[in-house]
């Protein structure tokens, strides 16, 4: 298995340069649809790489920097800044390096509008992205070791062997489950032979990301166990500052502007999956913070270590997300990739687990006030949805490796392949095998 890394490569935009550098990012677009990467664009082609998942450049502004006033909070300043995400097969390290020998001058032409940035040689364009990447503080990958290469073999597997059942249904009789699947298998030796399909065994997990896995599914346990006497001791002073603060908590309900809106939904429902940023203050106070950074901490733990297998809790639409911290912590960005519309997937959070998005987004600024964390918050649809559209901001460029694919696919398609590759024993599981083609 071949763990996924990521990548988010931040840099204040030099003053006076921004419009020129949207300018030149929508030149890697397709003309066919907003803010869609075309994967061969000259600047960054991200086709060539076939270890990338998804990948974006984000302009983050800070619209709602006003917001914090409620809280007799002077506003912080906050510089435009580039953002470069990215979700990848193997260790960021060495993917770096690889987009770096493919496209460093495009990567310098891009990064050279960013304060600081030098006219810089392949290695000097990589020690600066590495020293401009921010470790997110929580991350999650919808399946841990499926890589790029598995999607692409496996979607030609399901694409050949529907087109071949077709051929033989009749040819054999739609009842005669063995002689179908015989026929199919055969299909399948054949164009491996001819090689026209692939399917490649997955490379075995590195010995170090085995134990780096094992010693922290067990540390933050074993850290949380040692310190247990403590966090008893002061949990009643935790949750009675808690709600001292949910109770005074300045509600925001204000309506994103008609322009803002218009600017989001231009670039959604091109294709299967879209692309979420949303960017906003940390609520004021070291409490606060510390409570975000924690369960930040928890949210980690069970994305790499429960919810590692086709869904976050009750939702099965995202394909990655990262909660990050900026600005020395004081601010927050969240970035997602996920199946279907905007609304649908905010009402699969609301419905599914809007206690979810009270822990989690309950700290930043203009999030409709919460009681204990969990209640609260999502409760109040209407107020929620105008908060998180007024925070979200578009991508410049997004680009996914696989479109017209979403997560649902992808599984069945490695369904399909498990079918091939494991022989089902009985008439009703072979039947079974055969509705996913």
């Amino acid at each position: 298995m071949i763990p996924q890394s990521n990548f988010t490569i931040c840099a204040t935009v030099r003053d006076g340069q921004l419009k020129n550098l949207r300018e030149l990012l929508s030149k890697m677009n397709t003309t066919k649809a907003i803010a869609h990467a075309n994967p061969d664009n000259e600047l960054v082609p991200f086709g060539r790489f076939d270890r990338l998942h998804f990948a974006r450049f984000t302009i983050i502004v800070a619209k709602t920097a006003d917001e914090i006033k409620a809280f007799g909070v002077t506003p912080r300043p906050w510089q435009p800044t580039l953002a470069f995400l990215g979700d990848c097969d193997g260790d960021r390290d060495s993917f770096l390096a690889e987009l770096v020998a493919h496209a460093q001058p495009g990567l310098n032409e891009i990064f050279s509008y960013c304060v600081g940035f030098p006219d810089a040689n392949s290695e000097g364009l990589l020690a600066w992205m590495k020293a401009h990447h921010i470790e997110p503080k929580a991350n999650y990958v919808n399946w841990i070791g499926r890589t790029v290469k598995q999607v692409h073999e496996e979607a030609a597997l399901h694409k050949s062997l529907s087109a071949h059942l077709q051929q033989i249904a009749d040819k054999v009789g739609r009842e005669n489950t063995r002689d179908l699947r015989q026929e199919l298998l055969s299909h399948v030796e054949m164009e491996k032979h001819a090689g026209r399909l692939t399917l490649t065994q997955p490379k075995p997990t590195t010995i170090c990301w085995k134990i780096r896995n094992l010693l922290h599914l067990i540390g933050i346990p074993l850290v949380l166990l040692l310190l247990s006497p403590l966090i008893l001791l002061f949990s009643p002073f935790f949750f009675i500052r808690l709600r001292m603060l949910e109770s005074t908590d300045p509600e925001l309900f204000i309506r994103p502007g008609r322009q803002h809106i218009q600017e989001l939904t231009a670039q959604e429902d091109w294709d299967v999956s879209n692309q979420y940023n949303v960017f906003g203050d940390v609520k004021p106070g070291i409490f606060r913070r510390l409570t975000f950074e924690f369960i930040l901490l928890l949210t980690n733990y069970v994305a790499r270590h429960v919810y590692n297998r086709g869904f976050l809790a009750r939702i099965r639409s995202i394909h990655f997300a990262r909660w990050v911290f900026m600005d020395n912590d004081r601010r927050a960005f969240f970035a997602s990739n996920y199946d279907g519309s905007h609304e649908s997937y905010m009402d699969d959070f609301i419905n599914k687990v809007g206690w979810g998005l009270n822990l989690t987004f309950s700290c930043a600024v203009g999030y409709p006030t919460t009681r204990w964390l969990i209640k609260g918050g999502t409760e109040r649809e209407q107020q929620f949805k105008y908060t998180q559209r007024r925070h979200q901001l578009p991508s410049e460029v997004w680009y996914k490796a696989y479109p017209d694919l979403t997560i649902t696919d992808l599984a069945r398609n490695s369904r399909i392949r498990k079918g091939v590759e494991i022989r089902q024993a009985s008439d009703a599981e072979i039947r079974e095998w055969l509705s996913l083609i």
